[in-house]
């Protein structure tokens, strides 16, 4: 590389043998990918209370969602969760199995949410958390959960749809939940 500093990629193409416009570095060719980012988090249960956290950053500050965040790098989706849980509410948990994947391309994000047990009652607001409490599933804040695919996996689990891989049905801006199923084609 010279020493002369270079724009970087700042010029507007589709690329040979791509379909996509991606900004390219004019100077060395170098194409950058923009992806989607995966959200991950976790339905922590201990007897018959579900760990929920209000929030302490935007979006949606103070209102209530399961421990949840960008997943790093270096790291399986399950230890992300697991990671997530400790930063978000201080708990301790073991991981139980998938409970679904949610899709929101209007915003980029996949999210993989897990069903998890804690391993103990003790809980407390992480940084980003104003308030981390065990909650009995009668005293969940429906109407003041921070985002649809938590009010999602919520239901989800308490349905008995626990760990076991599901799909999310809908898209996170249809309301009133259950969302309607949506057709997606595998023809590309």
């Amino acid at each position: 590389m010279n020493d002369k500093a270079t724009g970087g990629p700042s010029v507007e193409t589709i690329p040979e043998g791509d379909s996509r416009t991606r900004l390219v570095c004019p100077d060395c060719g170098y194409i950058e990918y923009s992806n989607p980012k995966v959200v991950v988090g976790a339905v922590c249960l201990w007897a018959d209370r579900v760990l929920l956290c209000r929030r302490a950053i935007e979006p949606r500050l103070g209102h209530w969602t399961i421990p949840a965040g960008f997943m790093e790098l270096d790291e399986t989706t399950a230890e992300g969760a697991v990671r997530e849980v400790w930063e978000e509410a201080r708990a301790r948990v073991t991981v139980q199995g998938l409970v679904g994947i949610y899709e929101i391309p209007r915003i980029s994000q996949v999210q993989m949410i897990y069903l998890a047990a804690m391993v103990g009652p003790e809980c407390a607001p992480g940084e980003e958390s104003l308030e981390a409490a065990l909650v009995p599933w009668s005293d969940i804040p429906w109407d003041d959960l921070a985002f649809p695919s938590v009010a999602w996996a919520l239901r989800q689990v308490r349905d008995g749809g626990g760990a076991l891989a599901h799909a999310a049905v809908g898209r996170p801006h249809c309301a009133p939940w259950p969302a309607e199923a949506v057709e997606v084609s595998t023809d590309r």
